[in-house]
């Protein structure tokens, strides 16, 4: 299978597939709530691990863990300052015109935005390595659930039909599988300061988990040490942890053999053309 065709199977997995939390929910809304109850905690595990075992290592072999940590504050502001935009730009608009209701509009903008992150996440992931691609679009997958769950029960609740629903939530989670496409095609042809560009995903990740999920952890289980969703969000985070150190074990070992022979194929080739070019030269001598 080649790379590209990697990529655009798996990032139909991490958006497309991530849709069957909200066809549950349209099918059945009070299974789909208790699967995001345990799928959040979960999915913030996966990010977690993803973002620290994963990118942040494979960060440092690409480049500088340096630039990597510097990048993943980046990652963690910038996000930060994109979500409160969206809040002020919410909260402006209100007050702009009382008669309109934009949240429904930011809420299919903001999944859109956030699908083409994600998408961006997925093509990092396998220009670095397959495994890496395979791990960034699991842990894509995991988040999404849930938060997909929360758009259309979000979406229905303001009045929007459930085929319509579907059809825009189809059509934003195919922003995944257009950005995964785009940025690897772009990395192919062009040098990516991959310790740069893996920060930032880090960040993304861990500002997801921290900012958006672990509060809602503190908040449903406030009198308990460690209920059901402490305890998937540690499951999360060792399951992830586990898959990534078994690809790195044996995808990328059969990757690093075709590129070392590939490398080896590039080699003897400069090698007899250069031997060619000796062998002119002395004829002409």
């Amino acid at each position: 299978m080649s790379n590209l065709i990697m990529v655009v199977f798996f990032s139909l997995i991490g958006g497309l597939f991530s849709l069957i939390g909200g066809l549950l929910m349209v099918a059945n809304k009070q299974r789909a709530k208790k699967l995001a109850t345990y799928a959040t905690p979960f999915a913030a595990g996966a990010l977690l691990a993803a973002a620290f075992i994963d990118l942040l290592r494979e960060a440092s072999h690409e480049g500088s863990i340096d630039t990597a940590l510097v990048f993943t504050l980046a990652g963690i502001l910038v996000f930060f300052l994109l979500e409160r935009f969206l809040h002020w730009f919410h909260h402006h608009h209100e007050h702009a015109d009382k008669k309109s209701d934009p949240t429904t509009s930011l809420i299919i903008v903001g999944d859109t935005l956030h699908n083409f992150i994600d998408g961006i996440a997925i093509a990092a992931g396998f220009l670095v390595s397959p495994s890496t691609g395979i791990i960034v679009t699991l842990a894509v997958a995991a988040h999404e659930i849930p938060q997909e769950i929360g758009d259309f029960g979000l979406l229905l609740h303001k009045g929007m039909a459930r085929a319509k629903v579907i059809w825009v939530n189809i059509f934003s989670a195919l922003a995944t599988t257009v950005a995964a496409v785009i940025f690897f095609q772009l990395g192919q042809a062009v040098a990516i300061p991959f310790d740069a560009i893996l920060g930032l995903i880090a960040g993304f990740f861990i500002y997801i988990a921290v900012s958006d999920i672990i509060p809602e952890i503190h908040k449903n289980e406030a009198k308990r040490f460690a209920g059901w969703q402490s305890i998937m969000l540690i499951i999360g985070a060792i399951l992830v942890s586990t898959v990534t150190v078994t690809l790195h074990g044996y995808i990328d070992q059969g990757h690093d053999h075709e590129h070392a022979a590939q490398e080896t194929h590039e080699h003897n080739e400069e090698e007899e053309e250069h031997h060619d070019h000796d062998d002119t030269a002395t004829r002409h001598d």
